[in-house]
């Protein structure tokens, strides 16, 4: 593979402008995928594609949304599996025996309901960051 020789720039360009209007380069240059304004002023100047990134707040606030769901939801998981920790500690006394064998089948449906919320939560985050 021929290796691209690296173009030295030692010619400036001086041009002025305002705060404002460097502030309002700085912002277009930071919505793109450039990382200093000379780059984006250089390939705005000499009329070469520049990709601007594009970012749908819409689904930025459903996967912030999302994210703290999922927090939540860990935390109901959490709490629950202490509580029924703390019920097997009492099963000595007769009366918790069959209450705490009908919890265990709450309890495994409510894991598993957590853990496909969870699924989707995580399916939904793949598929945005991907557009």
């Amino acid at each position: 593979m021929k290796e691209k020789k690296k173009e030295v720039r030692h010619l400036i360009l001086k041009v002025r402008i305002s705060a404002a209007e460097k502030e309002q380069l700085k912002k277009l240059q930071q919505a793109s995928t450039e990382k200093t304004i000379s780059n984006y002023l250089r390939k705005v100047t000499l009329q070469k594609p520049v990709i601007v990134s594009y970012r749908n707040q819409t689904a930025d606030d459903f996967l912030k949304d999302m994210l703290d769901l999922t927090k939540q939801l860990n935390g109901v998981g959490n709490n629950f599996n202490q509580a029924v920790h703390k019920l097997h500690t009492l099963d000595r006394i007769p009366e918790f025996r069959s209450w705490i064998h009908e919890q265990k089948v709450v309890h495994k449906q409510i894991v598993q309901s957590i853990e496909l919320i969870r699924l989707r939560i995580n399916q939904l985050y793949e598929q945005w960051l991907l557009k």
